[in-house]
């Protein structure tokens, strides 16, 4: 695997950032990436492991750690692993998608490198390539607030990882080979929970976690499944929320609450009822057919079963539509909160900054060539043999795209998609406003790599300049991630001062990966270390710059 070697490339090129890092520790991981049987919804089959796990490794680090993942590909196909939600600053070199780097190729072995800067929070990581993470390779990165920095709640007495989302029980290679044959991959088979399902009464559930009676807890909570928004629940427990996508949160108490294909957050449960067992209830969101799981949580020395009453779910339908954006609107930025941040919770007004470009993008499908495909703007994106990021660097990107072909503004009346690879040129430190309009059937989740960004507006109907005055200027989450309902719209805005080539994707997986999604091109004029890193050493070249001398360095 050049194990050795690459360890040696990777301790070098810690050694020469030491100078600028010193006093922030490096954390150190090795990660082999195999296939394994698992059986999620109680099928067998082949999934993806780390380290023999899935889900794969916890990531506990604290805001500032730099991070070194060692990554061995054992698997008979190429792999990249991306970190959502971290914004890898002045680094799109790591970011892990197939418009950044070049992929682990079977029987070799990557070792990432990137800073938690400025930042606190829940996140995941999975693979990018293909549909890989319809079979695992998945896990969560939690980043810490330094000790220094008061949190604005008591220390719990412990903290559960807790990944839910819906599951196919066809492994990512058969659903990636009826994608690529134009068809639908269709519904989810069911929703597992930490790579389990269970069924209420079932008697030979093994607790998801244990909790004592009197103490309270965190629950940091994902949502990695591909296709369903779901509504999670504790049986006779109530949650406070506390942090969104890395931001505290005003702790308003919910009894269950919507999370959305790509999100993270993290509640305070107390174990404050009669000790005996409870449930986690897990159910789909706006599908057709309504799929739940439960997992039992245990109190320590309890004596009973779980109730075999679980509590409802939301409504569902427009009821239900209008109740999840009342919870979103419900979600507040603390502003009293310290964080880890560039810019300090409380000090950033970003509704008195001027917007300087609005973006609005539209959803579609359409069928191409007698083949399903998804799009922005009308156009589709297709990955490339050589990383957009690096055909960029090398000065080749003529060669391998063309920037803007996906327009500002999507044309009125026209569904037609054109298959190309997807950048858009973007001004650097310019504040922009991108609106997503969503005029399909289904709820969409939206994700963009590089950036936080205030999610000020979440409204049914078509967007209007005048929605502006709807805004909330004040203290909208800074979060990465973005629902957009049925027939609906959202707004987001965000300064874009981080350099790099940055992904703004569907973070359903079929919609991804058969188009919709784009990059953002951010180059900073000074071609300066002070705006972006050079690229790395041990960066793996690939299409047309494999095998070309090194550009020269930024200074």
């Amino acid at each position: 695997m050049g194990s050795h070697k690459s360890l040696f490339a990777a301790a070098l090129f810690v050694c020469m950032l030491a100078g600028a890092l010193a006093e922030d520790p490096y954390l150190f991981f090795d990660w082999k990436v195999t296939y394994g049987t698992i059986a999620p919804l109680g099928v067998p089959q082949q999934g993806i492991l780390i380290n023999g796990q899935f889900p794969g490794p916890i990531i506990n680090c604290t805001s500032n750690n730099n991070i070194v993942v060692n990554v061995f590909n054992y698997l008979d196909e190429p792999l990249l692993i991306t970190w959502a939600g971290i914004q890898q600053r002045k680094n799109s070199w790591q970011d892990g998608t197939p418009g950044t780097m070049c992929p682990i190729l079977p029987g070799t072995n990557y070792t990432y490198k990137f800073q938690v800067k400025d930042q606190i929070g829940s996140y995941i990581y999975f693979p990018t390539t293909g549909l890989q993470r319809a079979s695992g390779g998945m896990g969560m990165l939690k980043v810490h607030s330094r000790e220094l920095i008061p949190v604005p709640f008591d220390m719990p007495a412990d903290e559960f990882a807790v990944l839910f989302g819906d599951w196919y029980n066809k492994g990512h290679k058969t659903l990636k080979r009826i994608l690529d044959s134009g068809r639908s991959i269709g519904k989810p088979d069911g929703i597992q929970i930490n790579g389990k399902s269970s069924s209420i009464g079932d008697a030979a559930a093994q607790p998801l976690v244990v909790m004592e009676a009197g103490k309270t807890y965190r629950y940091r909570v994902c949502n990695v499944g591909m296709k369903l928004s779901v509504n999670f629940r504790f049986q006779g427990h109530t949650m406070k929320l506390v942090e969104l996508e890395g931001s505290h949160t005003v702790q308003n108490v919910y009894d269950s609450l919507d999370l959305h294909v790509g999100q993270c957050l993290s509640v305070l449960v107390t174990a404050d009822q009669a000790p005996k067992d409870y449930y986690l209830v897990v159910s789909s969101r706006f599908s057709k057919k309504v799929m739940s799981t439960v997992a039992v949580i245990r109190y320590k020395n309890g004596n009973g079963a779980a109730s075999l009453s679980i509590p409802p779910p939301p409504a569902e339908n427009r009821a239900g539509i209008a109740w999840s954006m009342n919870q979103f609107r419900s979600f507040r930025w603390n502003l009293t909160a310290s964080a880890a941040r560039p810019n300090p919770q409380g000090s950033y007004h970003y509704g008195k900054i001027n917007i300087t470009r609005t973006i609005k993008i539209a959803n579609t499908h359409a069928v191409v060539d007698g083949k399903l495909r998804f799009g922005i703007n009308g156009i589709s994106h297709v990955n490339t043999e050589t990383p957009l990021k690096l055909a960029e660097y090398f000065g080749l990107g003529d060669k391998v795209f063309t920037y803007n072909l996906m327009k500002d503004e999507p044309t009125e009346g026209d569904n037609k998609l054109a298959l190309a690879p997807s950048v858009v040129n973007a001004t650097f430190r310019n504040f922009v406003e991108i609106i997503f309009e969503n005029r399909e059937k289904a709820i969409q989740t939206w994700h963009l790599d590089g950036y936080s960004f205030f999610a000020v507006a979440v409204e049914p109907g078509r967007w209007a300049p005048e929605k502006r005055k709807n805004y909330n200027l004040l203290d909208a989450v800074s979060r990465h991630t973005i629902q957009v309902y049925p027939n609906s719209w959202a707004a987001v805005m965000t300064t874009l001062d981080n350099a790099g080539m940055w992904n703004l994707r569907s973070d359903m997986l079929e919609r991804a990966y058969l188009g919709q999604q784009f990059y953002f091109s951010v180059l900073s004029p000074e071609n300066s270390l002070r705006d972006e890193y050079n690229i790395f050493p041990t960066q793996q070249l690939c299409g047309i710059v494999s095998g070309l001398p090194m550009p020269a360095p930024y200074h």
